[in-house]
C-alpha cells in the first residue's frame, strides 16, 4: 500500500466514527464540521476515485442506506438520505421519491461506481424517479432503465436521451412555473404532485428544478444543477405560491442568500459536494458550505450515505 492509500484509508476510518458519533444535525458540533473538512483532504486528490478506500467508502456507505431505506418506516416527517453527489432518497408515510440518481461512473472510475445489484435494489424501494439534467453525474440511462422495467415512472427535461430507445418510455412534464401536475404512481395507485420548474444550468442546458408535494402536505425541492439568473424570475416567487420544507440545491448554484429568500424553505440540505469526476479546482469542497450558505434559514451538511429525519 502506497503512503498516499494508507493516508485516504486512515482518514476515512476516523472520519467515519466521528460521523457516526454525530450524525447531521442543524446545530452541528465543531467535531462534526471537521470529520467533513477531512472528507474534503480525501476526495481533493486527484487519484481519489482510484483509491480503494475512497472506493470502498461509497460502497459501503451507499449499502448503508439501502439497509436502512429496506428496514425504515415512515409515520410522520420526511426522511431523507443522501447519495453520492446530488442523489437523495426521500420518503413520507406513503411514497419514497428519488433523484439524480447515478452509478458514479461520472468518476471516471468503473471500479468506484455502483453494481446494477446495488441500483436494482434502490429502484425497488422507490416509485418513481426524477432527473435535473443530461450531464452524466445527474443522468444514468442504465439506472433509468432499472426504474422503468419496474414500472417506476422516470421524469426528465424533454432533450435527455433524446433519439435513444429509452426516450420514449421516460415521461416528460411541462416545465411550468409555480403550477402542480399530477404524476401517476401505478405501483401505489395514486397520483404525485409535482411542480417542474423551467431551469437551467447556464444559458442552453434544460434542468428541471423539481418540487415534490406528497400526499401528507410534505414538500421537497430538489435543484440540480440550477444555475441561470435570469431563472430568478420565477425562482423569487416559489414561496409565494408554495411553502417548501426542503429544499435541496446545488451547493454551488447562483446567489444562494437570493436564492434561500426565494424558496423560504424549512431546511436546507445542499448538494453536488465532491463530484470526483470534476477537475480539483470544480470539486466542491463540504467546507465551503459554511461560507456560502451562511443565510437566515436552518440548513444540514450531508455526505454520502448519511440521513436526516426531517419532522417539523
Amino acid at each position: 500500500m502506497t503512503l498516499p492509500d494508507w493516508q485516504s484509508k486512515s482518514i476515512l476510518n476516523i472520519t467515519e466514527s466521528i460521523l457516526s458519533e454525530y450524525p447531521p444535525r442543524v446545530d452541528e458540533p465543531k467535531d462534526r464540521q471537521m470529520a467533513m473538512v477531512l472528507l474534503d483532504a480525501v476526495f481533493h486528490d486527484e487519484g481519489a476515485p482510484q483509491r480503494s478506500s475512497v472506493q470502498n467508502f461509497h460502497l459501503q456507505r451507499t449499502l448503508s442506506v439501502l439497509e436502512e431505506i429496506e428496514n425504515t418506516k415512515v409515520s410522520t416527517g420526511v426522511k431523507i438520505w443522501k447519495l453520492y453527489n446530488m442523489g437523495v432518497v426521500i420518503r413520507t408515510k406513503t411514497v419514497t421519491v428519488a433523484f439524480d440518481i447515478t452509478r458514479g461512473h461520472s468518476s471516471s472510475s468503473d471500479s468506484f461506481a455502483l453494481s446494477k445489484e446495488v441500483i436494482d435494489r434502490l429502484a425497488t424501494h422507490c416509485d418513481a424517479l426524477f432527473i435535473s439534467h443530461f450531464h452524466r453525474d445527474h443522468a444514468d440511462e442504465e439506472v433509468a432503465g432499472m426504474f422503468l422495467d419496474k414500472g417506476k415512472p422516470v421524469v426528465t427535461p424533454p432533450d435527455t436521451w433524446e433519439g435513444k430507445e429509452i426516450y420514449d418510455d421516460v415521461t416528460h412534464l411541462e416545465r411550468k412555473a409555480h403550477e402542480i401536475q399530477k404524476l401517476r404512481l401505478n405501483n401505489k395507485q395514486l397520483d404525485l404532485e409535482v411542480v417542474v420548474y423551467p431551469g437551467h444550468q447556464g444559458a442552453n442546458i434544460l434542468n428541471n428544478v423539481v418540487l415534490v408535494l406528497t400526499p401528507e402536505e410534505y414538500s421537497v425541492c430538489h435543484t440540480g444543477d440550477q444555475s441561470l439568473e435570469e431563472d430568478f424570475s420565477w425562482i423569487d416567487k416559489v414561496a409565494e405560491h408554495h411553502e417548501v420544507d426542503v429544499l435541496i440545491p446545488n451547493c454551488w448554484t447562483t446567489n444562494p442568500l437570493r436564492t434561500s429568500k426565494g424558496y423560504a424553505p424549512r431546511l436546507i440540505v445542499p448538494a453536488h459536494e465532491n463530484e470526483l469526476g470534476h477537475t480539483i479546482d470544480h470539486r466542491e469542497a463540504y467546507a465551503l458550505n459554511y461560507s456560502r450558505w451562511d443565510v437566515p434559514y436552518n440548513k444540514i451538511i450531508m455526505t454520502w450515505g448519511e440521513s436526516f429525519h426531517y419532522n417539523p
